[in-house]
């Protein structure tokens, strides 16, 4: 989460000092720099999660170096998990904290004829980047670790493309349906990625199914204490 912090720093002032650097009077340039601003970020975003990528390598290093067994107790799956879902947490907070204050009021959403499922919209958008920071965590991870570049360059173009999607808002359908297709394309990756299968699934299925039918066996065989 700090990583992802300071990476918005960066961004904010890369952004701020270009804004007052142009013409604040020409709103397509503001426009433009607010595009520029967004890819800016995404990319400082992906860079600071290659640099978090390395600084826990050399932990894990560190780790089998003075374990019993010359292994390191935490897996690099667990690290990606891990870290994508923090990335994605404190993603999540700031692209809904400053919503949350709006909700406060004054005023009423869609009284000036804007959409009334604003705030719908942007929770089930904040969804979707927890989800996707968590799985571009361990795509992102297992491409370093197996020097996979193109799937660290899809990993770049999908934040790219869903961060560039949200500016078709409030055109919500154009935005929120690609994001939430692009979301399910990615957990499937992160899911095969992580070692996933659909054997395994069905094993899972089947398994629950087993344990379902002994307990309510067991509840079957049961019989009543009485004094």
């Amino acid at each position: 989460a700090f990583f992802w912090l300071v990476s918005l720093l960066l961004a904010s002032l890369i952004w701020f000092v270009s804004v007052h650097l142009s013409d604040r009077d020409d709103a397509k340039l503001q426009y433009g720099l607010l595009v520029f601003g967004a890819a800016v970020s995404v990319l400082l975003q992906e860079a600071f999660r290659f640099a978090y990528f390395k600084l826990l390598k050399k932990a894990d290093e560190g780790l089998a170096t003075i374990s019993e067994d010359g292994r390191s107790p935490i897996s690099l799956r667990q690290m990606a998990y891990v870290s994508g879902l923090s990335f994605g947490i404190i993603s999540g907070v700031f692209s809904v904290i400053n919503i949350l204050a709006d909700s406060i009021g004054p005023g009423i959403v869609g009284i000036h004829g804007d959409s009334p499922y604003y705030f719908i919209t942007s929770a089930f958008l904040t969804m979707a980047l927890v989800l996707l920071h968590t799985f571009w965590g361990v795509i992102f991870f297992d491409a370093c670790e197996k020097r996979r570049y193109w799937c660290l360059g899809l990993v770049v173009g999908s934040h790219l493309l869903t961060s560039g999607l949200t500016f078709l808002n409030p055109w919500y359908e154009a935005s929120l349906v690609p994001i939430f297709i692009i979301t399910l394309c990615t957990g499937l990756w992160a899911f095969f990625t992580a070692g996933g299968s659909f054997r395994n699934i069905l094993k899972c299925l089947s398994c629950k199914q087993e344990d379902e039918s002994r307990v309510m066996m067991y509840s079957a065989l049961q019989v009543p204490f009485e004094d």
